[in-house]
């Protein structure tokens, strides 16, 4: 069986939402991914210089 492509690193409820962060275990991005009140979305989670956070692998 393949690994998975993306694993569950972080879980909140949040004023009526969820928000997840979420690895691709292939490259280390981390991805936001959001979802409640009938919207839903997925972008790559920046720190505080504007760079994408990558785990190392």
């Amino acid at each position: 069986m393949r690994d998975k492509r993306f694993v569950l690193k972080s879980k909140q409820h949040l004023s009526g939402g969820i928000i997840k962060i979420v690895v691709d275990t292939q490259t280390g991005v981390n991805y936001v991914m959001t979802s409640g009140l009938g919207m839903s979305g997925m972008t790559p989670l920046l720190d505080q210089d504007g760079k994408v956070v990558v785990d190392k692998r």
